[in-house]
């Protein structure tokens, strides 16, 4: 017989942060993903299409090209030049890629020893920062000469940082020890 969970339990876990309702903890909001490019997506198109392309591919969304807000000299970026690309999942999307993420992606990480608690901010988020694209499975294939790193953005509901810490463990995401 199996042991299922009794009401007084769920309702501990519910409570342990003064929530008086299911409905009051965190949830997930949306995945951001962006990969930055810099002022190199003025001198190589080609550049930018790969990168949109494997992005696409990644998260199963087109992304979005984003441009500068301001002019800053010394990077010589004027206001409107693209400098990053960008993709916010929500919904069903953002649940596959979250376990695609925990459970294929981070694995495949040279070296993975886990994320680094002080990567969740006060507000209740989380980023993570990627390397190479290459540990997803939809691009391991593809060859190695455009290479580039990707930020992943979890945006939750948590107010604080415990939290959220205490949202993204119970999600599954591999802290340190």
């Amino acid at each position: 017989m199996q042991h299922t969970k009794t009401k007084q339990e769920e309702a501990h876990k519910v409570l342990k942060h003064g929530y008086k309702n299911k409905l009051a903890a965190p949830r997930l909001t949306k995945i951001v993903v962006s990969a930055g490019t810099g002022s190199g997506m003025k001198k190589d198109r080609e550049r930018n299409n790969v990168v949109l392309d494997r992005l696409a591919k990644i998260t199963g969304q087109k992304p979005t090209v984003r441009q500068a807000k301001q002019s800053v000299a010394s990077f010589k970026i004027r206001q409107g030049d693209p400098i990053g690309i960008s993709v916010t999942i929500r919904g069903a999307r953002m649940m596959n890629f979250l376990d695609k993420l925990i459970h294929i992606a981070l694995p495949r990480t040279k070296d993975f020893r886990g994320i680094d608690r002080k990567a969740v901010d006060n507000i209740g988020n989380i980023t993570i920062g990627i390397k190479e694209h290459t540990i997803f499975p939809e691009t391991s294939d593809e060859d190695l000469r455009d290479v580039f790193g990707l930020a992943i953005t979890l945006v939750s509901t948590a107010k604080n940082k415990q939290e959220a810490l205490d949202f993204f463990e119970h999600l599954g995401i591999p802290f340190k020890k």
